[in-house]
């Protein structure tokens, strides 16, 4: 299994973003048409995106600094519900926030995809953990 990190500066504050995190308006102003989330260790993690019925848990939730969830896809085979593991550590700046992205336990051939989804969401979470509108969202995965 492989691993894909990643980082991003949020000129907002730890609890700020954290927000974007945890609650379904939050999510959705950078992520995925819908969401329902429970965020509490054992709670609901669904999120659709583009489409594609993202599904899991929460599987550690520390305000302000730290959110996990296990992730996968509805009716995948590569990468069923809750195969994967997504976490977010959010650190204090001067300038707000840097947030800090590890998705592990990916199958080598789902890293690319991953990879590209990401480069496309990290920013839109800049723009709407600052207030901004990250406007409408015309990503599709590569295998679309």
């Amino acid at each position: 299994m492989a691993e894909f990190r990643d980082a991003i500066d949020i000129a907002a504050s730890p609890e700020t973003v954290f927000q974007y995190l945890v609650t379904a308006e939050g999510m959705t102003a950078w992520m995925g048409q819908y969401a329902e989330l429970d965020p509490t260790p054992g709670g609901r993690f669904a999120v659709d995106i583009a489409g594609h019925a993202i599904r899991g848990e929460y599987l550690h939730v520390e305000p302000p600094r730290r959110v996990v969830v296990s992730w996968g896809m509805a009716g995948s085979d590569t990468l069923p519900v809750g195969a994967s593991r997504v976490e977010f550590t959010l650190t204090a700046t001067r300038a707000g926030t840097r947030v800090e992205l590890t998705h592990s336990g990916l199958p080598d051939a789902e890293v690319p995809g991953h990879a590209y989804g990401w480069a496309h969401f990290l920013p839109r979470l800049a723009v709407a953990g600052t207030g901004g509108d990250a406007g409408d969202d015309d990503w599709r995965p590569l295998d679309d």
